[in-house]
């Protein structure tokens, strides 16, 4: 796998498109939060890398620069003394030194750009890490909202189901014929707890009732006349 191929993978708008079809977004995310951050750790290695391969070609090109000025003063100071063979090893060396000095430039040149690329590319990386972790805190209250609210849909569809209902009329319905049982079998038993003599006591009671009444009715009876 190339180095950031993971990156260019991991976009937050294709993360948002899978989390979209995830069954478990939380997961997901997480998943991918824990790539992100090995890929993270890999790019940091591979950026200081870069950073010490553009410092080499730096250095290199910096000491041919003054290897070239060195040379160049020693053969005016040879040019000055009449030393004919040393100025020309001089120059001969400065030659050299500033052919060097242009390849040197050169790798400097492609190894600062790459790593200016790289230190982008890092940078754009934690960018991403850190956006993909806020969107997971959103995520995970958002999801557990939902989880709550379809607790509850399914809560309330329950009481009022027609099944719930049936339920409880059913239960109405027993209680109502429990308690008719009930009172039946009071009636029943207070009507075999009565001895014969309870019975004429009884019997007693309605007829002094009915002689009052019609004792009351004839006084009046007498008073309209």
């Amino acid at each position: 796998m190339s180095l950031f191929k993971r990156l260019r993978d991991l976009t937050l708008s294709n993360v948002n498109a899978l989390i979209d079809k995830a069954e478990d977004p939380i997961k997901l995310t997480d998943q991918y939060i824990r790539d992100m951050t090995e890929d993270l750790g890999d790019a940091e290695k591979a950026v200081a890398a870069q950073i010490a391969l553009e410092k080499k070609f730096k250095r290199l090109y910096e000491e041919q620069v003054e290897l070239v000025e060195k040379r160049t003063q020693q053969a005016h100071m040879a040019a000055q003394a009449q030393n004919v063979d040393l100025a020309r090893r001089a120059l001969e060396e400065k030659k050299a030194a500033e052919s060097k000095m242009a390849e040197y430039k050169s790798g400097y040149d492609l190894n600062l750009k790459l790593a200016n690329d790289l230190r982008a590319k890092l940078e754009e990386m934690r960018k991403e890490l850190t956006e993909l972790k806020n969107k997971r805190e959103m995520l995970v209250a958002r999801y557990n909202a939902a989880k709550a609210q379809t607790e509850i849909n399914k809560a309330m569809n329950g009481f009022g189901s027609d099944s719930a209902s049936a339920g409880l009329k059913r239960m109405e319905e027993k209680m109502l014929q429990m308690e008719a049982q009930a009172e039946a079998s009071n009636s029943l038993y207070a009507s075999k707890g009565k001895s014969l003599d309870d019975e004429f006591k009884e019997l007693g009671k309605d007829k002094a009732v009915e002689d009052e009444l019609a004792a009351l009715m004839k006084q009046y009876e007498n008073k309209d006349q």
